[in-house]
């Protein structure tokens, strides 16, 4: 059994305390895509400070709050990812534009018509790069203890960025994962 088995679209990847890497420290990560070729996620709870309307006018006026683009991983930031998740009912299958990820969530062609593509969706994010994994890296990783592999809630892709997702993600995960979202941030000061 490999590391990864867990890891398919739609399923998140949760730092474990003890990764310090500052590109994913305290992070969770939306897997988009995991094939035996790779894995892509978007860091889902890293926003920017730059505001959608710079980047993406647009798409601006239907992005959730805050508003900015998010840092979706240390690949590739000049590249943008949007996700949506789909109003209750709605489909991505046969809309041009969407590519269905899990459940509610789409992947987003953000060079599609965004009045044609909006009011299917409760909300949507934009994200700067991407968090990418080559062939075997993250099975190595999980491996490691760097990565806990848990299911995503459809909501969780537009959590609220007063919310701490990483500690919340974790204590809905039961005893004794839970437990991690105690963890301090820095253990010198706790």
């Amino acid at each position: 059994m490999r590391s990864d088995d867990d890891v398919e679209p739609g399923t998140l990847l949760v730092a474990a305390p003890s990764l310090q890497d500052g590109n994913f420290r305290r992070t969770v990560v939306f897997v988009i895509d995991h094939r035996k070729q790779g894995t892509l996620g978007v860091v889902l709870n890293r926003p920017s400070d730059t505001p959608v309307h710079d980047v993406l006018p647009a798409w601006a006026p239907h992005v959730s709050e805050p508003g900015s683009l998010f840092v979706g991983g240390p690949v590739d930031q000049k590249t943008a990812l949007c996700l949506a998740a789909m109003h209750t009912g709605k489909q991505p299958s046969g809309v041009t534009g969407l590519i269905g990820v899990r459940g509610p969530v789409t992947l987003v062609d953000l060079e599609a018509d965004p009045d044609s593509l909006v009011p299917l969706f409760r909300g949507l994010r934009v994200y700067a790069g991407y968090s990418g994994w080559d062939a075997g890296q993250l099975a190595g990783e999980i491996g490691r203890g760097d990565w806990i592999v848990v299911p995503a809630l459809p909501g969780d892709v537009l959590a609220s960025v007063r919310d701490d997702l990483w500690g919340r993600v974790l204590r809905r995960q039961g005893m004794p994962l839970a437990l991690l979202a105690t963890h301090p941030g820095d253990v010198r000061v706790n």
